[in-house]
Parts: C-alpha cells; sequence; structure tokens
C-alpha cells in the first residue's frame, strides 16, 4: 500500500480523479470551500497487483472511492482458496455499508492481480462528525452525501428485485419510506440517513444470504451479481 497526500498531486490532477464521482463532482460545483476541507481530510492510496485492501473484521472510518483498477470480494478472513464473488470497478465506493451499519468489515477486498495499476481516493469520515454537527461539514454537504447514499442503495437493491423477485427480501426496501418534507432541511437528512441506514441493513442481509441452501429453486442470488459488503 502506498499511500499519498492530495498535496502531493497538482491541483488539475485531483479534480481529473474526482469528475467521475458524483458526490465531489457536487460539492465542487456548489461549495468550493467545503470541497477544500473533504480534500484536507482525504488521501489517494495506491494498491499493488494481490495486495490486501480491506479485511474481514477490520474497523476504520476511511470511506473509498475506486479510481483506477479492480478489486476482487471475497467472503470472511480465510482466503487462501475461496473464489472471488464480485468486483468493484472504477467509480464505486466501497467501505460505506459497515459504517451506516456501525459494524466490522464484512468481507475481504482483494488489489485484482490482473491490474497493472489500482487507485482509490478515501476520505476520513470522522470529517462528518454528528449527524447534527454542521460546524465542519455543512448541513448542505450532508445532504448531498446521503442523496448519493441513498440513490445508489436503492438502485442495487432494486437491481437485485428484477433479477429474483421471488426472493422474501426482493421487495422490502419499498417498504423504506421516502422522505416528503421540505427539501434542504435537518429534518430530511435525518430520513436520508435513516434510510441508508435501513437499506445498508438489507443490502447486507442479501449479502449474506447468497450462499445458503435455503434459497427456493430459481430465486438463489447469483454471487457474481452481489455488491460487496465492506
Amino acid at each position: 500500500m502506498e499511500i499519498k497526500q492530495i498535496s502531493q498531486f497538482p491541483r488539475a490532477t485531483v479534480e481529473q480523479l474526482l469528475a467521475a464521482i458524483p458526490f465531489y463532482k457536487t460539492v465542487k460545483q456548489q461549495d468550493l470551500w467545503q470541497f477544500e476541507v473533504l480534500l484536507q481530510h482525504s488521501r489517494v492510496v495506491n494498491f499493488a497487483p494481490g495486495e490486501l485492501v480491506l479485511k474481514c473484521g477490520e474497523v476504520d472510518t476511511w470511506l473509498y472511492f475506486l479510481v483506477k483498477g479492480q478489486l476482487a470480494v471475497f467472503v470472511g478472513e480465510d482466503i487462501a482458496d475461496a473464489e472471488a464473488i464480485n468486483y468493484i470497478t472504477p467509480g464505486e465506493v466501497f467501505g460505506d455499508l459497515a459504517m451506516l451499519v456501525g459494524d466490522q468489515r464484512t468481507a475481504t477486498l482483494v488489489a485484482d492481480s490482473n491490474c497493472r495499476q489500482i487507485m482509490a481516493f478515501a476520505t476520513d469520515f470522522r470529517v462528518f462528525g454528528e449527524l447534527d454537527d454542521f460546524r465542519t461539514i455543512k448541513l448542505a454537504t450532508k445532504l448531498i452525501y446521503y442523496r448519493n447514499t441513498v440513490h445508489n442503495l436503492r438502485w442495487k437493491l432494486e437491481v437485485y428485485r428484477m433479477k429474483y423477485p421471488g426472493y422474501e427480501l426482493a421487495n422490502d426496501h419499498h417498504k423504506v419510506k421516502l422522505y416528503k418534507g421540505r427539501p434542504g432541511t435537518a429534518e430530511e437528512l435525518h430520513s436520508l440517513h435513516q434510510q441508508a441506514v435501513q437499506l445498508a441493513r438489507l443490502l447486507v442481509s442479501w449479502n449474506h444470504q447468497f450462499g445458503m441452501l435455503s434459497f427456493p429453486t430459481g430465486t438463489a442470488p447469483n454471487p457474481q451479481l452481489l455488491a460487496s459488503v465492506e
């Protein structure tokens, strides 16, 4: 693992790296000062092919976005003879589910040995502070983050529902209530946070179930389609 501070890169390079990540892109467009705050609590991490990226059972506060390369996802800690159940590709977030559900990492991620370069952009989520603390990260920035998070989680769960409509979890994400109040408020933030936690737990349940024998014939999720549980 090679960790580089943002200051080691030309500004143009940093902005190019983040242009494909909706959260950072939107923050930069709406509040350049907040964008700079996030950069101060971020870093770029390079991994060697075959290197361990995240380990099941670990606890940390870093949120990652893959910029280059590919990551292989494995269930559990012992991956010596295991096969990857999924892959993370550029633009995808990882490390977010464990923070949302307040748990340890529940999957092991390894840098794909077939990739020449594996790079991730990481932000220490501690900068966000408590949900109602807007001294460092403003309400508007937190709303951007949680809107993106809820959108991504709902999209993943909808993909599962369409692929396996008969599975018992297929429609559970529709039970998670949408926010219908005034936008741009702390009330919306609390609703989005609650939605994110509920959806993350549901996504974890999907991933935990894919290898179990209790699925009815024809309804078991295909491991290659499941999102990682970090």
